[in-house]
C-alpha cells in the first residue's frame, strides 16, 4: 500500500511534532538507509507476522533525520527539539530501520521524518492538523480528513499517562496518509482495529510506569503543597519526556517499525482491484437469485432432516439439477464392473465434439430443439454420458431457461424439465414421440458395421455407441433456422477457433440475443405496444423470422427477477417529467 504511517506527539514547548514514520519504497533505498550492516554492534532480527517476512536491520552510514548535522535536512532544527527527547524518537546518528518484503521486493523504511522534502511537508501538515483542528469529540478517537493536494489522512488520537505532565497525560496520534481517498475509506475498519491494538499496548505499558511512579512519589499531593508559580515558568520547566521513558521499553521504536511495516503490508494485501466490464450478465443475476433461494430454503430447514420425496417427483431446480439415484441402484454389481478410466472417456467434451459424434444433420436437429425450448430426451444406460450431453447442450441457453432432470426411472412432463435423461426401459408416451415439441436421442450399442471410423482415436471411446436422433417434426436441411444457430454452426466448423474461443463466442452470442429479449420484453410486456409496432421492432432487431420470434419468446422466460422487477418499478414510479409538473 502506497502510504505513510506516522506517530505524532503534541509537545507543550514546540507544538505538534512527528516522532516516527514508516514509508514504502519501491525504488532503491534513500541515502539515510543505504549500504551495509554494522557487524558486532547492530542487531539483526528475523520477524514474521501475518504472512510478511521482514529482516529488520539498523543501517550504518547516515544519521537519522531530525538529528542530522546537514543543514539541508527537512527535519526541525536542533534548537526546536526538547532536551529530554520528548520531540525525538531515534538518537542522534541513528540511521533508522529497514524491512525487506521478500515476496514483493518492497522495502519498508522508518525514520523520524521522511527524507523527501515534499513528503516531509505532507506528513508535517497532517501531524499539525491531527493534533489541533482535526479532532473528534473527546479529543481521543479516529477521524478522517484531507484533500487532493496534500493527501487524505486517517488519524487516531490518544493519551499516554505521564506523572510529570500537566493533567498527568500527554497527547499523541497515529496517522495514515495516502492519496487514494476511496482506498483509505474502505480500509477504515481494518486500520481502526489494528491501530487501536497498537495504542492499547502503548497505553498499557505507560499505565504500569505511571502507577509505579505515583506509588513511589505521588505527584498530585506534591503539586498541591507547592507554592503558586507563574504558568510560563512552570511550562518552561516541564519539557516532555521520551516515549521510551514513559513506557519503559528500550525496543519501542523497533517494535513500532515492525507494527507499522506489517500494517502497510497487510492493508495493501486485503483489498485488490478488479476490472468490471459493464453490468452483470443475465446469467450472473439468475445464478445469484438461485443462490439466495437456496440459502433461504436451507435456513427454513432449521436443522431438521429433509423429507424424502416420492419417486414420482424427481428433484429438479431451474438452472440446476439433482440426480435421482437410489442407494440400491448405486450398489448393484454391474455398476462396479465398469472401468473408471474408460467411463471418464465416454463423455462429450464440447459442442464441437458432439457435432462430430452425432453428425452435422442430427446435431442441427438437436440444437434447433434446444434453442426453441422443446423437450430434449436422452435414453441411455450410461448416466454419466447423459449428464455430459446435458452439460454441453445447456451452454447454448441462458441459465434461466435450463431445467434438468439428469436421470429418471419414468417420463416427466415438459413443463417440469426441458432436459430429461431416462433409462432404456422407460416407456415414453406415444403423443410425445410424435410431437413436434420434443426430440429423442437413443443411445444404443453400436454394431461393427455402424462404427464411425472417425472416432477410432484413443481419446474418444464413444465409437461403441450408436446415436439415433428422432423427432415428430424433423428440421429440414434447407430450413434457415434461427440466426444464432447458424452462427453457432459457423463457429463449430471453423477449425481455426479453439474450444475456448468457441465458448467465449457462445457467451457473446447469448448476451447479444438476451439484449434483444430485454428490448422485446420491455416493448410488449411493460409498454403493451400493439402487434404492428412489435413486428416493426422485430425487423429492426433482425429477428422477424418465425424461428427467431419463437426463440425470443422462449428466452424471455430466462430473464432474471431482478430485471423484471426493475422494469415494473420504473414504470409504476412517476417519471421525471411528471414530477416536474
Amino acid at each position: 500500500m502506497n502510504a505513510i504511517v506516522a506517530l505524532c506527539h503534541f509537545c507543550e514547548l514546540h507544538g505538534p511534532r512527528t516522532l516516527f514514520c514508516t514509508e514504502v519504497l519501491h525504488s532503491p533505498l534513500p541515502q539515510g538507509a543505504s549500504s551495509g550492516d554494522i557487524s558486532g554492534q547492530n542487531e539483526q532480527a528475523e520477524e514474521e507476522e501475518g504472512g510478511i517476512q521482514m529482516s529488520s536491520r539498523i543501517r550504518s552510514h547516515s544519521p537519522a533525520e531530525g538529528a542530522s548535522a546537514d543543514s539541508s535536512s527537512p527535519g526541525p532544527k536542533k534548537s526546536e527539539m526538547c532536551e529530554a527527547s520528548g520531540c525525538r524518537s531515534l538518537a542522534g546518528g541513528h540511521p533508522g530501520y529497514v524491512s525487506h518484503d521478500k515476496e514483493t521486493s518492497i522495502k519498508y523504511v522508518s525514520h523520524q521524518h521522511p527524507n523527501h522534502p515534499q513528503l516531509f511537508s505532507i506528513v508535517r501538515q497532517a501531524c499539525v492538523r491531527s493534533l489541533s483542528c482535526e479532532v473528534c469529540p473527546g479529543r481521543e478517537g479516529p477521524i478522517f480528513f484531507g484533500d487532493e493536494q496534500h493527501g487524505f489522512v486517517f488519524s487516531h488520537t490518544f493519551f499516554i499517562k505521564d506523572s510529570l505532565a500537566r493533567g498527568f497525560q500527554r497527547w499523541y496520534s497515529i496517522i495514515t496518509i495516502m492519496m487514494d481517498r476511496i482506498y483509505l475509506i474502505n480500509s477504515w475498519p481494518f486500520l481502526l482495529g489494528k491501530i487501536r491494538g497498537i495504542i492499547d499496548e502503548l497505553q498499557g505499558k505507560a499505565l504500569k510506569v505511571f502507577e509505579a511512579e505515583q506509588y513511589g512519589c505521588p505527584q498530585r499531593a506534591q503539586r498541591m503543597n507547592m507554592a503558586f508559580t507563574p504558568f510560563l515558568h512552570q511550562r518552561n520547566g516541564n519539557a516532555a519526556r521520551s516515549l521510551t521513558s514513559l513506557t519503559n521499553d528500550e525496543n519501542l521504536w523497533a517494535c513500532l517499525h515492525t507494527s507499522f511495516a506489517w500494517l502497510l503490508k497487510a492493508c495493501g494485501s486485503r483489498l485488490t482491484e478488479k476490472l468490471l466490464e459493464g453490468a452483470p450478465t443475465e446469467d450472473t443475476l439468475v445464478q445469484m437469485e438461485k443462490l439466495a433461494d437456496l440459502k433461504e430454503e436451507s435456513e427454513g430447514w432449521d436443522g431438521s432432516e429433509e423429507e424424502e420425496k416420492p419417486s414420482s417427483q424427481p428433484d429438479v431446480v431451474e438452472g440446476q439439477e439433482l440426480s435421482k439415484c437410489s442407494p440400491e441402484t448405486s450398489l448393484m454389481p454391474d455398476c462396479n464392473s465398469w472401468n473408471v478410466a474408460h467411463r471418464r472417456l465416454s463423455v462429450f467434451r464440447s459442442l464441437r465434439h458432439m457435432r462430430q459424434v452425432l453428425g452435422a444433420s442430427a446435431f442441427r436437429m438437436l440444437a434447433w430443439h434446444v434453442l426453441m425450448g422443446n423437450q430434449v430426451i436422452w435414453k441411455a444406460r450410461d448416466s454419466d454420458l447423459v449428464q455430459s450431453a446435458f452439460d454441453v447442450l445447456r451452454t447454448m441457453l441462458p441459465v434461466g431457461c435450463v431445467r434438468i432432470i439428469p436421470y429418471s426411472d419414468q417420463y416427466e412432463e415438459a413443463y417440469r424439465c426441458n432436459f430429461l435423461g431416462l433409462s432404456p426401459h422407460v416407456q415414453i408416451p406415444s403423443h410425445i414421440l410424435s410431437s413436434e415439441f420434443a426430440v429423442l436421442v437413443e443411445v444404443r450399442t453400436a454394431t461393427r458395421s455402424s462404427l464411425n471410423p472417425v472416432l477410432f482415436d484413443d481419446e474418444q471411446s464413444l465409437n461403441k455407441y450408436e446415436f439415433v436422433v428422432t423427432s415428430g417434426s424433423p428440421v429440414a436441411a434447407d430450413r434457415v433456422g434461427p440466426t444464432i444457430l447458424n452462427k453457432i454452426e459457423a463457429a463449430l466448423t471453423n477449425q481455426n477457433l479453439s474450444v475456448d474461443v468457441v465458448d467465449q463466442c457462445l457467451v457473446c452470442l447469448k448476451e447479444e440475443w438476451m439484449n434483444k429479449v430485454k428490448v422485446l420484453f420491455k416493448f410488449t410486456k411493460v409498454d403493451s405496444r400493439p402487434k404492428e409496432d412489435t413486428q416493426k421492432l422485430l425487423s429492426i432487431l433482425g429477428a422477424a423470422e418465425e424461428d427467431n420470434v419463437k426463440l425470443l419468446k422462449f428466452w424471455m422466460t430466462g430473464l432474471s427477477k431482478t430485471y423484471k422487477s426493475h422494469l415494473m418499478s420504473t414504470v409504476r414510479s412517476p417519471t421525471s417529467s411528471e414530477s416536474r409538473n
